[in-house]
């Protein structure tokens, strides 16, 4: 049910009618109505992980970018997730307060907060230094402190240890079989997966060692970095 509007009334901040108007007008309308992400949504601050240049886009139904806009062609997957899709995932993802969670892409660090306000901890990776730097100084000035980031090129390398829930916060040509294998039994596993045009998002469930897999909804991420092709036909 969509809160009544009258509850702008309660906020003072233009930043916080600006985050009511999202979960209302983006995120509900996406079909996302579980209390406990919603809250978690009203309670991270978005625009405290974006960069100062696109402070303006904070709250936008967009990909937010973390570098220069030059410098984006080479590196597209360099961007904040639009607020529907990382809500959609923390949805469809279940977290619960006992979980253990790795994030592929740290980013600016927001999706890595929002599923801490849900984890016991998260271990966020990235490839590239600057978002690891990024997601480290906006995670410790935001007081989130369950939140490990680590420089790790996550397509050949993944931290020890296992886990309940594992995201991937850019797409994939196939489902990773070595972050399938790094879940707890009864863990969840979402990713993007697929080629342009069409991609589908993938929720896998691990449950005695099978795995489930859902395609409930449709949508396109950047590539994530290092991750393998599928095997093109030769004719």
């Amino acid at each position: 049910m969509t809160l009544p509007q009258n509850r702008l009334q309660e906020f003072v901040r233009p930043e916080d009618v600006a985050r009511f108007n999202m979960i209302e007008q983006q995120i509900r309308p996406w079909n996302v109505d579980n209390s406990m992400v919603l809250a978690v949504l009203a309670r991270v601050k978005r625009e405290r992980f974006v960069p100062p240049a696109y402070y303006s886009l904070a709250f936008m139904d967009i990909a937010v970018p973390l570098v220069p806009e030059e410098q984006l062609l080479e590196r597209p997957d360099a961007v904040m997730l639009p607020p529907k899709i990382e809500a959609r995932m923390l949805q469809n993802l279940d977290v619960q307060s006992h979980e253990r969670v790795l994030l592929v892409g740290a980013g600016s660090g927001h999706f890595a907060a929002l599923l801490a306000a849900m984890a016991q901890e998260v271990v966020a990776v990235d490839i590239a230094p600057d978002m690891v730097a990024m997601a480290s100084t906006n995670l410790r000035d935001n007081g989130v402190d369950n939140v490990q980031v680590l420089q790790r090129d996550a397509a050949v390398d993944v931290p020890a240890g296992g886990f309940d829930v594992i995201a991937l916060s850019g797409s994939v040509a196939e489902l990773p079989q070595h972050l399938l294998a790094a879940l707890n039994d009864g863990g969840r596993l979402i990713a993007c997966v697929g080629e342009d045009p069409i991609m589908r998002i993938h929720v896998v469930t691990k449950r005695d060692g099978q795995f489930d897999v859902q395609t409930p909804w449709d949508y396109n991420l950047p590539r994530l970095q290092n991750f393998p092709e599928a095997n093109a036909f030769e004719f």
